[in-house]
């Protein structure tokens, strides 16, 4: 059996036996009947979809805009699992919307040499974007990436309200969900169990909450660059994609015809991949993994950084890591903050400063400004040449942020439903442009 077939199936059992149990709050049940809405999928043939799935099409309203991706003189936004819609920013004050790559079940990208690698329902897809209005037919390799469940399971339609979500009959090797059916159903804790507790069926309980998500990277280079947010990450000749609890590796010395390599296994939910020379960093729920790249093809454990639980993503410059914490909703209980951290060791990462943030996302750097995304708390650029003393050198309030990208002369964030491009100056930044995602 494809040991990306065995790998998913292994990790449906265990998924299901984790909502299982956390399903099951209570031990004791006394009959009582309480009213659910359970969320069932409506599905179609996979392979049909699949076959659908890619498409080149004038531009088009954005839906619910995700990361952002930066190559030459382009601007790639995904539409969370509809595909990625291209902007020309030849001009950073006046962006332009030049077309939509249909894609369905598309989250991350990754450029090299004017191919376009990203995620499909848990394929690779390859695209030559040599010429964006005229995109030849993509190359699919099927099951080359598996993220997790409820990001991949085939689906292109937003969420609906619901207090659980019924995937009992659905096998993501064969359906796509395109969308859903509400039911009100009264159940007591004990039918939940029996109704849900086993044989591979699995009752997922929602929390409400929504997630929208992005160095320097050259106009002129060959490789494009995500943000902090980013889950591809290209390396000379390899791609890596972080997923559930793993690290898919491709060989693409040969763009057209990428090899899949063995997957590493990494102790604990990753969600985030950056790299400084032959080093990634991987962030978790956990903690943050360090891995050696020397032998690219194979990469080799060196550390850990363990936290609370809590979403994290990092950046690195030179002896430092950068890492936000957020630990509201379902990422965790963790504080939320800036931890900045010592890797002039690599195999002894320490803790030497924590500055506490409302809620943050992304960040990233240029020289010495050092950018956060604190989610409603706005965009937040520090002065970071003393890590013992943060000087905070301007604070755009009023916005939602999530994700950055800073380019040599300008920086990229995605917010809520917008774009923002910001100049640099000397110990601040200034608005360039505002694109509307809306």
């Amino acid at each position: 059996m494809n040991s990306k077939i065995m790998k998913k199936k292994i990790f449906a059992v265990v998924f299901a036996v984790a909502m299982t149990a956390v399903s099951c709050s209570e031990d004791f049940d006394d009959g009582r009947q309480e009213e659910y809405r359970v969320a069932v999928p409506l599905t179609a043939d996979l392979i049909q979809f699949k076959e659908e799935a890619v498409a080149v099409t004038d531009p088009v309203p954005i839906e619910n805009s995700g990361k952002i991706y930066a190559y030459k003189n382009y601007v790639f936004v995904n539409d969370i699992n509809k595909g990625i819609h291209v902007l020309d920013n030849s001009n950073p004050s006046f962006p332009i919307n030049i077309a939509f790559i249909k894609l369905e079940g598309n989250n991350d990208i990754s450029i090299k040499d004017d191919r376009l690698f990203a995620d499909s329902y848990g394929d690779l897809v390859v695209l030559d974007i040599k010429n964006i209005e005229n995109i030849p037919p993509a190359k699919r390799i099927e099951n080359a990436i598996y993220q997790q469940f409820w990001c991949t399971v085939g689906f292109d339609v937003t969420w609906p309200e619901a207090d659980y979500f019924d995937y009992g009959d659905f096998d993501a090797n064969t359906q796509a969900i395109v969308g859903w059916e509400v039911k009100t159903e009264r159940l007591s804790q004990a039918e939940i169990n029996r109704k849900f507790g086993g044989g591979g069926d699995v009752l997922y309980e929602s929390d409400g909450a929504a997630f929208n998500s992005a160095e320097t990277v050259p106009s002129n280079s060959d490789t494009g660059q995500g943000g902090s947010l980013a889950r591809f990450k290209i390396v000379g000749d390899y791609l890596y994609a972080v997923e559930w609890s793993s690290i898919s590796v491709f060989d693409i010395s040969d763009l057209d015809n990428p090899k899949t390599l063995e997957d590493v296994y990494v102790n604990g939910a990753i969600e985030t991949i950056y790299n400084q020379g032959d080093i990634l960093f991987i962030g978790g729920m956990q903690g943050m993994y360090i891995y050696d790249i020397k032998e690219p093809s194979k990469p080799a454990f060196v550390s850990e950084f363990v936290h609370g639980t809590a979403c994290d993503p990092v950046v690195v410059d030179d002896t430092y890591a950068y890492v936000t914490l957020r630990g509201e909703n379902s990422c965790g209980n963790t504080e939320s903050g800036l931890y900045i951290v010592d890797i002039s060791d690599l195999k002894n990462p320490e803790l030497k400063k924590f500055y506490a943030l409302s809620g943050p996302y992304g960040l990233g750097f240029k020289d010495e400004k050092l950018f956060v995304c604190d989610g409603s708390d706005g965009l937040k650029v520090y002065d970071k040449s003393d890590i013992n003393d943060l000087k905070l050198l301007n604070h755009f309030e009023d916005i939602i942020t999530f994700d950055v990208i800073p380019l040599q002369s300008s920086l990229l964030m995605i917010g809520e439903n917008a774009l923002y491009q910001y100049e640099y100056l000397d110990n601040d930044i200034r608005l360039l442009s505002t694109f509307n995602l809306k």
